[in-house]
């Protein structure tokens, strides 16, 4: 298990280990994703009160985190859906579409 070094500022934790609040945690799976100059991981991790879905943001140094709690994830995922169902297609989609018709 890793310890926290205490000069920290609360708040700020490892990318990929985050605050270890409630007892030893085992990251079941992880994926990396770099988008533009964001730098996403994903790690799906398990401790003593359930699973649940750790996502940081990575840009420059600056981390932010959310949890989800593995029962919100379906409905966390809906609402992801609806979102990207929402957004325009990208230019590059939209052209190549207009000149297969």
């Amino acid at each position: 298990m890793t310890h926290h070094d205490c000069s920290r500022e609360p708040g700020q934790h490892d990318l990929a280990s985050g605050p270890k609040a409630h007892g030893e945690e085992k990251t079941l799976r992880s994926e990396r994703l770099q988008i533009e100059r964001k730098t996403f991981l994903l790690a799906l991790k398990e401790n003593p009160r359930g699973q649940f879905l750790r996502i940081t943001e990575d840009v420059g140094g600056r981390r932010d985190t959310i949890i989800i709690p593995a029962s919100g994830l379906e409905e966390f995922l809906k609402a992801l859906q609806a979102m990207i169902d929402q957004i325009d297609p990208a230019p590059a989609l939209t052209a190549s579409i207009k000149s297969a018709d």
